[in-house]
């Protein structure tokens, strides 16, 4: 087995909410409309199921107006602890498509999330860490999702 540590994404926070909450608030489109994506970024949410194989398709749009379409097919969903999805551009076989692992450890009436993605290869890791700024983009919804959360 290969390491995919130049290939690969890991964001980590604790939020204080109870995981059966931080799971609703990651799976429910009447909340992550409200939370989703970096600061000054919106959503339109078309259909989002939230089980193995299921879709959610979504048009994220930028704060200059720029649209990017999204595309998260499921594969593990495991209540309130698992979800595993690939996340492309809603194009089949997109290039910069890659794989999503989010963990929701409860931690009494805090819930630690770990957020792991694994690119295709070191190229298209780096390309969306300089020209999207990954790192700050997933940290930023992430602070979205802590303070959406107080409103729960």
């Amino acid at each position: 087995m290969s390491s995919t540590a130049d290939r690969e994404l890991l964001i980590t926070r604790e939020v204080k909410a109870p995981a059966e909450l931080v799971w609703e608030a990651w799976t429910n489109p009447a909340h992550i409309i409200h939370w989703w994506g970096p600061n000054g970024f919106t959503n339109t949410i078309h259909e989002m199921n939230v089980t193995p194989g299921g879709v959610w398709r979504y048009m994220m749009h930028g704060p200059d107006g720029t649209d990017f379409p999204n595309r998260i097919t499921y594969k593990e969903v495991v209540k309130p602890k698992l979800l595993t999805y690939l996340h492309d551009s809603d194009k089949e076989n997109d290039p910069a498509q890659f794989d999503v692992t989010v963990n929701f450890k409860a931690k009494g009436n805090s819930t630690e999330i770990t957020m792991r993605m694994v690119f295709r290869d070191k190229a298209t890791r780096d390309m969306v860490v300089t020209k999207y700024g990954a790192i700050e983009g997933g940290n930023q919804t992430l602070n979205k999702l802590e303070q959406y959360l107080l409103t729960m």
